[in-house]
């Protein structure tokens, strides 16, 4: 039942689609009619189709038909189509088929008339498989009079218009139809500009005002217009008229009839030239009567526009003055002073005033000028013209060539005199300069005076040295310190200030070799002007003086004595540095211990060791001594103002080398500051042992470099001795184990673990699981172990042996580090080992998932999927024979 109900669901929607099928077909389309026309204009009649089978270019046949009747007119294809009285028409070409695409042509018909009126069919020969469609369609086409009439001025056909820029001019046209169809007028105002007509303002068929491109604002500000007057008269206001204004215009109107689908369809156009308006251009010339003007500073400015115009009639002039400092300036740039507009009314300003002198001339006054009133004045004025609303229109405007005016300062007479009331004999001594304003004269309250400190650097060749700026005044009597003395004058270490009212000074505490050289100061006057600005007129410098003084070159000299000539390890060593200087004012020494060691020793790769220093205050600092256990082993001290000793208690055998005095001499510079004068190297004094003790040899040996993962690796570093033989009492030593992680010796070594001569076990800091340990097993055997080994434990191990031997005297002696020659250890993967609990957790979970799915479907066989099959009842006979029937 539910496959026959869905069956009969679907029958319609089957029927539907064939129903579809069937319904497709070709379509040929005309313009729904009837269409109206005008009798002499041109008659244009689309066809086209479409739902076609065949070829994309489709054929047309086009036939008329008055009454019953149709009368072949013309074909796409068939030449002999056309019926004979039509043929001479066609010939002509005032009948044709002007074809717009593939599948659509136009029937044009030019000079129609009324014999033209009736039915037009346009039909496609057939290209499609089966017949489907329509192949014709057919439009109404009805011919009506020519009821339009358009016309301008009835004096005559064209006239003239002659208007200055900025007049108003009217142009009427009179547009009426006397058609027997409701059919409506658009109007159009054209102007000619070349060879093209442009649209100015038009009055639509739908009744709507349309201003042209470029028309837009003016209309909407009122200065274009069409109204609308008696007798169907079409006016065109233009206010403002400018140059684009001149033209031939013309009156276009069209005859527009509403179709039977409703819309608007142009019928005829007809149009008529009203007027050819001419607009003469408003001549302005503007000239400031004075060329370039020089007047002196608090004096008074006049200059006066002159404007020139040939406009005759009502007008009136807005004249702007305005300023710039460069005669290139645009006006956007320049400043604006003071301006008339049309109604007379000038702008305020207090020192600046602008009067109208007569028709023509405008007077700018400009009282009290002072230096920045000098530059550039020029004059803009323009023509305004009143309009019919009341309003005012600015027809022109011109602006006048720039007159330079230059203002003269009122300069105050004074010298400047410089003199060094001291001067320094040594470095460090003060100096103080003065500069004095001297003869002054008409300086009064508005005059303000400054000064500007330079200096210049002694040079014995003839090379030219710029000076540099040590500080400034401003107006305010700001101090600027220039870059030179910047740092000096915020630490104090020069002072400029005033002494008296004409007096400025420059004091430098403490005078150093860089201060030698030449000094000179200049004097600026400021003027005060009209705004309370300070404006600088004058500079006046003053001859330079020359700061030195006589000096020689500092000397020091450093003698090295050693006290005890001999002596062996374990004993004191002593040694006096004595210093002697010239030409250093109260001298401090400072003095540095250094040690040159032989190239040998691997502590020291370097060669020189600072070992302690003792400043000129008598501070004594530890520099680069190292050795813990001899922190006090080392004293410099101070025996006399230039005598200082040296000792070094229980020496070694790696104190080996020649020692060095260093000493810097110090003068004492500005606000209690200690100068570096001058440095000094003694005379080196060696420490050497002669001694014929036993030599030792170091290696590293391991019975099994190569281990696996997590197997123990043994690594033993022997010590041996050749020469002398020693108690082995007498020796210890230090041992420590590096390992380089690579199989070249390209990176740093890694400290693993270190054993010291007491038995002092230290280990470094291990990221990873297995461990070390290191213990000495033989007097001269060390033994490192590395307990489960991992793959970062791999790599090149070498062990650093620091001896120490007991000296007669019971001293113990250091020896040189002696470095083994690394071994390589190679840690390897147990591959069985590896994968075994692996495989076995993986065979236990195989196994148990196993069970778990037997289980799972069993119970799930044995309750959840257990269903009652009943077996249908059949009857069971027999067929008959045919013979029994």
């Amino acid at each position: 039942m539910g496959h026959r109900e869905e069956r009969a669901s679907c029958l319609p929607l089957l029927l539907l689609l064939l129903l579809l099928g069937f319904c497709r077909g070709r379509v040929v389309r005309v313009p729904k009619g009837p269409l109206i026309r005008v009798v002499g204009t041109e008659v244009v009649i689309p066809c086209s189709v479409s739902d076609y089978d065949g070829p994309s270019e489709q054929n047309f046949d086009w036939e008329f038909s008055r009454e019953a009747d149709f009368v072949r007119i013309v074909s796409t294809w068939d030449s002999t189509f056309t019926s004979e009285e039509y043929q001479k028409r066609v010939g002509y070409g005032d009948i044709k088929l002007r074809r717009s695409s593939n599948d659509a042509v136009e029937l044009v018909i030019r000079n129609i008339q009324p014999t033209d009126q009736g039915r037009y069919k346009c039909s496609t020969p057939s290209t499609d498989a089966t017949v489907q469609g329509n192949y014709d369609a057919e439009v109404q086409v009805k011919v009506i009079s020519d009821g339009l009439s358009v016309s301008g001025s009835k004096a005559r056909s064209s006239m003239s218009l002659r208007l200055s820029e900025g007049d108003s001019f009217k142009l009427r046209c009179s547009a009426i139809t006397t058609s027997p169809e409701h059919t409506h007028l658009h109007v159009t105002w054209q102007i000619k500009s070349g060879s093209t007509w442009r649209d100015i303002l038009s009055l639509t068929h739908e009744g709507k005002f349309q201003p042209g491109p470029g028309y837009e604002e003016r209309y909407r500000n009122g200065d274009i217009r069409l109204d609308t007057g008696a007798n169907d008269t079409y006016r065109l206001s233009v206010s403002q008229a400018s140059s684009v204004d001149g033209g031939a215009y013309r009156c276009l109107v069209s005859e527009w009839v509403r179709g039977a689908d409703s819309s608007w369809q142009k019928i005829q156009e007809k149009s008529v030239e009203i007027a050819s308006v001419a607009i003469q251009r408003t001549a302005l010339d503007v000239v400031i009567s004075t060329s370039n003007v020089s007047v002196t500073e608090r004096d008074s400015l006049d200059l006066t526009c002159n404007i020139t115009t040939d406009r005759s009639g009502i007008f009136q002039a807005e004249v702007i003055w305005y300023f710039s400092a460069s005669p290139d300036d645009t006006l956007s740039d320049a400043q604006v002073l003071l301006s008339m507009d049309h109604d007379s009314v000038v702008s305020d300003s207090t020192l600046i005033s602008l009067s109208h002198v007569d028709r023509n001339s405008y007077r700018l006054l400009v009282r009290d000028v002072d230096i920045e009133d000098s530059g550039y004045y020029f004059c803009q004025a323009a023509i305004w013209v009143p309009l019919h609303n009341g309003s005012w229109h600015k027809v022109v405007e011109r602006t006048s060539a720039p007159v330079s005016v230059m203002v003269t300062a009122l300069e105050p007479d004074y010298e400047v005199f410089l003199n060094a009331s001291k001067t320094p004999k040594f470095s460090d001594d003060p100096t103080e300069l003065n500069c004095r304003i001297i003869n002054s004269q008409d300086t009064e309250a508005n005059i303000r005076f400054t000064v500007s400190w330079y200096y210049r650097q002694h040079l014995h060749s003839d090379d030219v040295v710029t000076e540099e700026l040590l500080a400034m005044m401003d107006a305010d009597w700001t101090l600027l310190p220039g870059d030179r003395s910047r740092e000096r004058t915020q630490n104090g270490e020069i002072i400029f200030f005033k002494k008296a009212v004409d007096t400025f000074s420059l004091r430098i505490q403490w005078t150093s070799e860089n201060d030698r050289g030449d000094y000179f100061c200049v004097i600026s006057a400021w003027s005060r002007h009209r705004n309370n600005t300070w404006v600088k007129s004058k500079d006046m410098t003053s001859a330079p003086v020359s700061i030195s003084w006589a000096t020689q070159d500092y000397t020091l000299t450093v003698e090295a004595v050693k006290l005890k000539p001999f002596f062996v390890a374990g004993h004191t060593f002593e040694m006096t540095c004595k210093v002697s200087s010239k030409n250093i004012k109260t001298p401090r020494y400072s003095v540095l211990i250094t040690a040159e060691k032989p190239l040998t020793d691997q502590s020291n790769p370097n060669g020189t060791t600072r070992i302690i220093s003792l400043n000129q205050d008598s501070v004594v600092r530890l520099e680069d001594w190292t050795d813990q256990t001899r922190v006090d082993g080392v004293v410099l001290e101070k025996v006399q103002e230039n005598e200082f000793r040296y000792r070094m208690y229980q020496t070694q055998i790696s104190d080996a080398g020649l020692y060095r005095c260093v000493v810097t001499a110090w003068s004492p510079g500005g606000g209690g500051m200690w100068r570096e004068a001058v440095n000094g190297l003694s005379n080196p004094i060696q420490i050497d042992f002669q001694t014929s003790g036993p030599v030792f040899n170091v290696s590293v040996h391991s019975d099994n470099p190569t281990i696996y993962q997590g197997e123990l690796a043994d690594l033993l570093c022997i010590v041996t001795t050749e020469g002398m033989a020693l108690d082995p009492d007498d020796m210890s030593f230090d041992v420590s184990w590096f390992a380089v992680r690579s199989f070249a010796l390209d990176r740093e070594p890694v400290l693993l673990a270190s054993l010291d001569r007491k038995g002092i076990v230290m280990q470094s800091r291990r990221n990873g699981s297995s461990d070390l340990s290191l213990e000495r097993i033989s007097p001269l055997e060390f033994r490192l172990r590395v307990h489960g080994c991992e793959d970062h434990d791999f790599g090149n191990h070498y062990c650093v042996v620091t001896p120490w031997v007991r000296s007669a005297t019971g001293v113990w002696q250091r020896e040189p580090d002696i470095r083994a020659k690394p071994i390589f250890l190679s840690v390897k993967m147990d591959v069985l080992n590896a994968f075994k609990y692996p495989l076995l957790i993986g065979i236990g979970l195989a196994t148990v998932i196993g069970l778990l799915s037997c289980l799972i479907g069993y119970c799930t066989s044995r309750w959840c999927c257990k269903k009652e099959v009943q077996e249908t009842r059949r009857e069971r006979r027999r067929l008959m024979s045919m013979e029994m029937d």
